[in-house]
């Protein structure tokens, strides 16, 4: 079983000497490594994926976290995970594409992580979901009733499976700022343009007013303020004066399931720090 080993901390000299030292002590074995030097910031970032070379090597995340930190400057930010398939509960509206993308990708065993649930605001999907032996939850909107009652019922509905993180697949309702703190960079979310630009409701329409030859999506962490939270990928493909706003979101519906799959993954390898509104991400 391989850990994977992250620190981000100031620059110092002499810093990947410091981590590959307590590796080679713990008997740990560096099968792939990244690392990375803000050049404004000068902040350092390295990721590791290391496995044990004899039976009694060094293996508890807890006694490595240790270790590295001895060496570290104190304001080192240091985490080991295993290399495991990871929970995840997947939100999504009315749209498939996002949400089936997903699901064929973890029935195949192409998803570094294991969708649990999947919550809609719609029934519209329950029948594409029970295809693949997902438990489906409809969690309706009511009109009459507030968003915090509504937030309150998702919870319920989501904190039993104890997701690692929460994917909003084409998910087309605003989450209140106290949902998103109580999840703090734990939900990803995939919106139809390239951001920053067209941020909001109906991006395909606003680039067809702009005239723009080329659309995207961006796949980005949730925050409180909306659409602007740390962008994770992005992709985009090339449209011309031809397209209506329908054909833009018909041909923008492939680059958003492939950018929000890419997404997920890299989060699920541990490939993203955030820093600051930013994230170094390790493809």
């Amino acid at each position: 079983m391989r850990e994977i080993v992250l620190v981000d901390c100031p620059d110092e000299v002499g810093l990947i000497h410091r981590i590959t030292g307590v590796l080679e002590r713990a008997r740990l074995n560096i099968e792939s490594n990244h690392e990375f030097v803000d050049p404004l910031a000068r902040h350092f970032f390295f990721r590791a994926e290391v496995a044990a070379t004899t039976p009694d090597a060094t293996t508890l995340a807890a006694d490595l976290r240790e270790s590295l930190a001895a060496v570290l400057p104190r304001a080192a930010r240091v985490r080991v995970s295993r290399e495991e398939r990871r929970p995840l509960v997947v939100l999504a509206s009315r749209e498939p594409h996002c949400l089936g993308e997903l699901l064929l990708l973890d029935a195949v065993g192409e998803l570094p992580g294991r969708i649990v649930a999947v919550v809609s605001n719609h029934d519209a999907l329950g029948e594409l979901v029970a295809r693949f032996s997902v438990p489906f939850h409809h969690v309706p909107v009511r009109d009459d009733a507030p968003r915090e009652a509504h937030e309150a019922a998702l919870e319920a509905v989501i904190d039993p499976y104890a997701p690692a993180y929460l994917v909003l697949a084409r998910y087309m309702r605003v989450l209140s700022p106290a949902f998103v703190g109580r999840r703090s960079d734990r939900i990803v979310n995939i919106h139809h343009s390239f951001l920053p630009a067209f941020a909001g409701a109906s991006p395909y329409r606003q680039a067809f007013a702009r005239g723009v030859k080329l659309i995207g999506a961006t796949a980005h962490f949730v925050t409180a303020e909306l659409d602007a939270g740390p962008i994770i990928a992005q992709d985009v493909i090339g449209v011309d004066h031809t397209y209506t706003p329908e054909r833009m979101a018909q041909a923008g519906r492939d680059v958003e399931k492939f950018v929000l799959a890419r997404a997920v993954r890299l989060v699920l390898e541990e490939r993203v720090f955030l820093h600051g509104g930013r994230t170094v991400v390790f493809a």
